[in-house]
């Protein structure tokens, strides 16, 4: 075993044991395909920006206040123009890219207020990093960015948030969570399939999603303050069943395809 090899193989044994199951065989035959590579990479693209939205969102709700909270939109503002903007200039883009403006105050009467912007913030500069790169690979390959219909992977797994604070902080960390080592767990194994440029790239994002699964995983325990195992599994066992249940639309985090004769 090589120093990659190791490198990959300590990463992903902890988020097999989290995990209820392994990505579908069928699914990786399809996220091979060279004709799904536009869209495998274009949904890729959305989900690094969706991931630093919902860290946002967790910030601004519970952690800071309005002064704070105005500052992230700013940061985010560049990326947020970009997707949903009717014209799309990449080279403008990176020009309009900015920072943090100022320094974010946890609200006083939330006490994990600093923990959680400090994982966050860190979660947000990275994927906002990683939308970058892959906008520059699809760039690069000609593939033009596109906003995709969302799939049902992430609205499945909302559904299984309680609807009562502070359990619904908690279940969406929990989400989180398992949304980042699905990912990690893709990149890996689709990885080896790919052509040398992405193969690089992705094997290149496993240790940042795994440490984004454990800051999820961390801070809900400790926002919880009690044992979350239950729901925990709970929340595993809805992950499972959409990543092996059938999928009509293909996406990064979909399901088994329904045109597939393999189901599990």
């Amino acid at each position: 075993m090589n120093t990659t090899e190791r490198m990959i193989d300590e990463l992903l044994t902890p988020i097999k044991q989290f995990l209820h199951c392994e990505t579908p065989q069928a699914w990786i035959d399809e996220a091979r395909k060279p004709e799904n590579q536009t869209a495998l990479l274009v949904d890729h693209c959305n989900c690094e920006l969706k991931a630093s939205q919902t860290a946002m969102f967790l910030i601004r709700k519970y952690a800071v206040d309005a002064e704070s909270g105005k500052a992230l939109l700013e940061w985010a503002k560049p990326y947020e123009e970009f997707v949903y903007g009717i014209h799309r200039d990449t080279a403008a883009f990176h020009g309009k890219k900015n920072g943090l403006s100022a320094e974010l105050k946890p609200k006083a009467d939330f006490p994990f207020g600093a923990e959680l912007i400090d994982k966050m913030v860190r979660l947000i500069k990275e994927e906002f990093h990683h939308f970058e790169q892959v906008l520059d690979i699809m760039a690069a390959r000609g593939i033009p960015y596109s906003n995709l219909r969302a799939g049902r992977y992430a609205r499945g797994l909302m559904k299984a948030v309680r609807t009562h604070e502070p359990a619904t902080l908690v279940d969406k960390l929990i989400v989180g969570a398992y949304i980042e080592a699905r990912s990690c767990e893709r990149f890996a194994k689709l990885a080896p399939y790919l052509d040398d440029e992405l193969k690089k790239f992705y094997i290149s994002l496993l240790r940042s999603e795994a440490r984004h699964y454990q800051d999820y995983l961390t801070l809900a325990e400790q926002i919880a303050g009690c044992d979350i195992t239950d729901r925990i599994r709970a929340i595993g066992a809805k992950e499972a069943e959409l990543i092996i249940g059938g999928d009509p639309d293909f996406r990064f985090h979909s399901g088994v395809p329904v045109t597939s004769d393999i189901t599990a």
